[in-house]
């Protein structure tokens, strides 16, 4: 397929992602996103296996290894927790937190199923997860929502050791020059985003928390790559 020719911001249509909601349709986004994940929750490997290469990318980037304890932020039905497991090893620990708990049973009989005594999974929203750990390492693979919340990273980055490795992944805006990309990434997220505020440059916050944060763009733009290190306290 043709590469689609870059246009300036004055041709380009106005193929935009969604404005930020007022309050009140913050509140119905929200709960149609919970209604995606519940109803999604058995089917959601399948729906997502087309961005297993960038998932996969995104665990062999975090530098944990073998001994370590991983926050796996938002772990959904747990599609990481395999390469996480090669990386801690028998002797690390893995605590996947998720407020889905549709998402967080189809994790369980993952766990179940291979006989990892360690890992605990956590059912509740980031920001009042009782974590009760401190961790070497956080993996944040695709939850905007979590990124773009100082609560939910403020509770995880409580519960970070100084110079933790951080990586996180996910979709994002593409720039002007990929317009035509713009409404295929706006319908492919919308169902599982509560609001697109920041979705230009999702990373923005977690910037506070890793000052030596590097971001890669992927997918023509339509993804990134950010790793780094907590801040030292």
């Amino acid at each position: 397929m043709a590469t689609p020719q870059p246009r300036t911001a004055s041709t380009a249509p106005d193929r935009q992602l969604p404005r930020p909601p007022p309050q009140h349709r913050l509140a119905q986004d929200q709960r149609r996103a919970s209604e995606a994940y519940r109803s999604q929750a058995g089917r959601y490997d399948q729906r997502t296996e087309s961005f297993r290469y960038w998932r996969e990318l995104l665990v062999d980037q975090l530098a944990a290894r073998s001994g370590d304890t991983v926050l796996d932020v938002g772990c959904g039905t747990g599609l990481c927790l395999s390469q996480l497991q090669h990386k801690t090893g028998t002797t690390g620990a893995i605590v996947g937190i998720d407020a889905s708990e549709q998402m967080l049973a189809v994790a369980a009989d993952r766990v179940a199923e291979h006989g990892w005594d360690n890992v605990r999974l956590l059912a509740a929203p980031i920001e009042h997860a009782p974590i009760d750990a401190t961790a070497d390492a956080a993996l944040f693979c695709a939850v905007h929502d979590v990124m773009q919340s100082p609560a939910a990273l403020g509770n995880v980055f409580d519960h970070l050791r100084p110079g933790a490795a951080v990586a996180a992944a996910g979709g994002k805006q593409p720039g002007p020059w990929m317009w035509p990309l713009r409404g295929w990434v706006a319908d492919l997220h919308a169902p599982f985003i509560d609001d697109f505020t920041g979705f230009d440059r999702p990373w923005r916050l977690l910037a506070e928390f890793v000052p030596d944060l590097r971001v890669h763009e992927l997918a023509f733009g339509t993804g990134y790559l950010a790793l780094g290190h907590a801040r030292g306290r």
